[in-house]
């Protein structure tokens, strides 16, 4: 099967796009959107729990180094695969054309479910810190998270620019309050390092100690969830060859930096043993340093995390809908494109979604889901990579990934891995995504054969 490479008014099967995304983004668009899509509430909760399973601060921190490396190696496959095919939605792209419609089909709905829950989930959290800065909203908190959804959906109704400058500034101006408090706790902190994790608890040893560092990776995992965002943004790139591999590479840097730093800053309050005990080790240090004003800082910490994290979902979620439809995958009124250059009825639909997750609160079971579904589409990515190496070797690729093979097969090991721990760790939801593969398959007979995709 013939594919087009080309953005365009249509697809090399036929399917016809309504609307074309506008070339208006570059590098600093991408750094914020990387920024923005990854440091949110993970890196609020995390800290607390990976302590609690490591014995002393510098396993800690090497761990939280550990994850940056994996990010690193893995935007390196990222960028390879986006610059070859700079197209909207990202990874479902690159899977289809290495492995099929269906394929592609899997991949694409698998990635917009676990990103349509989130402004949901957000808008809510939102509404939770203001409810705190503001003790007359709270009892209202439903209310004013579709409010705040309402707003941010406006916002990206009037253009593409209006929300790439909106999440520039708030992806700074959380990286600058991030940093304002890493370089209060290292001037103010006086904790002793290499404390316990667990108080006086026997020190994990040998086969404990792997294990161990093992679950501290999968919640470390976690809170870097979004380091594809800018590959979402590709066609719209006013130079995806130069810019894209930039954008992942320094976002991976720069989000590595201030995880290591937040978690040695804390580190630098509290004792390990306290952290380890710690459901909010940030706020906790925050109360040190700063005494009863410690809440009023980190609910503003967490209000610019959580900020930009819902500009940034409003932006990159409807890219995926935009690309499913215009491969014949949802509707094809999602094609449809604004003045300003906005997918309008697919941020609609993502909008709409979200507030109906708003009043019904599903979206908690969506979230359990979230792990295992990324991690089948992330080992469709990496192997994507050595498929088209062999069979599309004539594609231009501006950007090769650095040390392949062994990186490309080093993270196509990680994520089989882990994919195979948490079936292992937790069969309920393992069966629940085994189900909805088999779904998906009776799904894309059903579309096929009412024409939506043409060639199969």
């Amino acid at each position: 099967m013939q594919q087009s490479l080309k953005s365009g008014s249509s697809t090399g099967d036929g399917v016809v796009v309504r609307g074309k995304l506008h070339k208006a983004l570059g590098v600093r668009f991408g750094l914020a959107m990387m920024v923005g899509s990854i440091i949110g509430g993970g890196i609020m909760r995390a800290p607390g729990p990976v302590a609690a399973l490591l014995p002393n601060a510098w396993l800690l921190l090497a761990a939280w180094l550990f994850g940056g490396v994996y990010v690193l190696l893995a935007v390196g496959s990222l960028a390879e695969l986006a610059t070859m095919l700079p197209r909207a939605g990202g990874i479902f792209n690159y899977v289809q054309l290495a492995f099929g419609r269906y394929a592609g089909f899997l991949t694409g709905w698998f990635n917009f479910l676990t990103n349509a829950i989130a402004p949901a989930y957000f808008s809510i959290a939102i509404s939770e810190y203001l409810g705190l800065l503001f003790p007359r909203l709270q009892g209202w908190q439903g209310a004013v998270a579709v409010a705040v959804l309402a707003s941010f959906t406006l916002l990206h109704l009037g253009g593409v620019k209006s929300g790439s400058l909106v999440q520039q500034l708030l992806s700074s101006l959380k990286v600058l309050v991030l940093l304002l408090l890493v370089g209060c706790c290292f001037l103010l902190g006086r904790a002793p390092w290499g404390a316990p994790a667990a108080g006086g608890a026997p020190v994990a040893t040998g086969g404990a100690l792997f294990i161990g560092f093992l679950q501290a990776l999968q919640l470390i995992m976690g809170t870097y969830d979004g380091w594809d965002s800018p590959a979402m943004f590709a066609e719209e790139d006013t130079n995806p060859g130069r810019n894209l591999p930039r954008s992942l590479f320094g976002g991976a840097l720069a989000v590595l930096t201030v995880y290591v730093l937040l978690n040695a800053a804390v580190l630098r309050v509290l004792p390990l043993g306290a952290m380890a005990g710690s459901k909010l080790a940030l706020a906790d240090a925050a109360g040190v340093i700063f005494g009863p004003l410690g809440a009023v800082v980190i609910t503003l910490v967490a209000l610019f995390a959580l900020l930009s994290i819902l500009n940034a979902q409003l932006m990159l979620t409807p890219r995926i809908l935009y690309g499913l439809s215009r491969e014949g995958f949802f509707p094809a009124q999602a094609t449809a494109v604004s003045a300003r250059g906005t997918p309008a009825v697919a941020l609609l639909a993502t909008a709409g979604l979200g507030m109906m997750l708003i009043g019904g609160s599903s979206f908690e079971r969506l979230f359990a889901l979230g792990a295992f579904m990324n991690m089948v589409v992330f080992t469709l990515l990496f192997a994507s990579v050595f498929r088209l190496r062999r069979t599309r070797p004539d594609l231009p690729r501006p950007f090769r990934a650095w040390g392949y093979p062994w990186s490309t097969g080093l993270m196509l090991l990680i994520s089989v891995s882990l994919f195979l721990g948490f079936v292992l760790a937790d069969p309920i939801n393992a069966g629940v995504v085994l189900l909805l593969i088999g779904l998906s398959w009776l799904t894309f007979r059903f579309v096929l054969h009412q024409k939506m995709v043409p060639g199969g």
